[in-house]
């Protein structure tokens, strides 16, 4: 059961209604980096998810990524309302799909649950919303940095913030199954190649770190590959 609470989480306030950034703004409402991405995505995979206590945080995070979704909506609404006149609103999308958020990007492609990366297995799952959030961060990011105004540029501020919680949640998560740093799940056993690193991009000049050097890695510079 849903409750609906007809207040943001974090108070949404525009000063000046700007519909191109409105447009942008459609990348966090339809897009594949977006909050309906991310609540459809989370509340899929806690269904999977054995573990109670995992499972409660995925339906919390996915809830919470709705109220995300609600405040981009409410953005995009204020940015958009009483100015269908303007030129600057006929040269966007809303011109033909009337004011307000749509299930489209901010290029016009409409949304696809193809965006939801979930596979039913907790360790690959949680990975994925970590990569999920630095997405949905890095587009934040970009989105503040052309915010016309400051009530729309604080409502951001806020979402992002909220991606690094999450990433930092899914990442102590993983901790907790012991999977933060291994890379291994699942039942089928590795061959034997599991700690080679074949250096195929010779160009004379060859480049050493940690993922490529002893003693997880053992380097092979000019492996025959069959």
């Amino acid at each position: 059961m849903f409750l609906h609470k007809k207040e943001t989480i974090k108070p949404v306030n525009v000063s000046e209604p700007n519909p191109r950034f409105a447009q942008l703004l459609l990348e966090q409402f339809g897009g594949a980096t977006g909050e309906l991405t991310a609540a459809l995505q989370y509340w899929t995979q806690s269904f999977h998810c054995e573990n109670a206590g995992i499972r409660d945080m995925l339906q919390d995070i996915a809830i919470e990524e709705f109220s995300h979704l609600e405040m981009v909506g409410r953005l995009i609404e204020a940015h958009t309302k009483n100015v269908d006149q303007t030129e600057a609103y006929k040269s966007t999308l809303f011109a033909v799909r009337g004011v307000g958020p749509h299930l489209l990007d901010s290029q016009g492609q409409a949304w696809t649950a193809a965006y939801v990366n979930e596979g039913g297995d907790v360790v690959r799952d949680l990975r994925a919303n970590i990569a999920a959030e630095a997405g949905a961060r890095q587009t934040y990011e970009e989105l503040i940095k052309l915010a016309p105004e400051e009530g729309t540029k604080q409502a951001l501020v806020h979402l992002l913030t909220r991606e690094i919680s999450h990433t930092q949640m899914f990442m102590k998560a993983l901790e907790s199954l012991g999977k933060l740093t291994d890379p291994f799940f699942g039942n089928i056993q590795p061959d034997s190649t599991v700690d080679i690193y074949y250096n195929l991009s010779s160009n004379g000049k060859d480049e050493r770190g940690p993922w490529n050097s002893e003693p997880t890695f053992r380097y092979i510079a000019d492996p025959q590959v069959k």
